[in-house]
């Protein structure tokens, strides 16, 4: 596989790509990554949320990034953009996610800087996400240096009712 590139889906090229996100957004969710939603998700499910983006993507309030190989579509990650007058300068990174065939190569490494290159080009310089507590995605940013903000017990709820603490995490973006 060669190196991925990495690009800004607009919403006139969402229906081009939403097949290749829902596999690899179910593949994710279905392998015990939940990112808002309980396994075992459905692919209806996984096509209705994709789709729901369009509105906020048209709007500009949204950015959705792809990470792409001659293959397709490997994996992706979201920039919720604030949009109120005095927090223009910040976003909230949401459903980053590599797909499982392709981690530990590095692509998330390289998804998250282009997502922090995205938000710098908008003029965002402070990143907010959320995830479980003590997870491999908490050590994984943390060491692209985000830092805790707090945690919030109970936050999310599994698939048999139980409940998962998450943690806060940001991170200031060098200019």
């Amino acid at each position: 596989m060669r190196t991925p590139s990495f690009r800004i889906v607009a919403a006139p090229e969402l229906d081009d790509v939403v097949p290749a996100l829902v596999e690899r957004f179910t593949e994710t969710v279905n392998a015990g990554v939940p990112m808002g939603f309980v396994q075992p998700l459905s692919r209806k499910q996984g096509r209705d949320y994709w789709l729901s983006l369009r509105a906020d993507l048209q709007a500009g309030s949204r950015l959705l990034v792809a990470a792409c190989t001659e293959d397709g579509v490997i994996g992706a990650g979201q920039l919720a953009l604030s949009m109120w007058p005095n927090s223009l300068h910040r976003a909230e990174l949401q459903k980053v996610f590599v797909a499982v065939s392709c981690r530990g190569r590095g692509i998330g490494r390289s998804l998250m800087a282009a997502l922090h290159d995205a938000a710098r080009e908008r003029g965002r310089s402070l990143l907010l996400l959320n995830t479980r507590k003590d997870g491999r995605a908490e050590t994984f940013y943390k060491r692209l240096g985000y830092r805790e903000a707090g945690v919030i017990p109970g936050w999310t709820l599994g698939p048999a009712g139980e409940r998962y603490t998450h943690v806060t995490l940001y991170r200031e973006l060098a200019a």
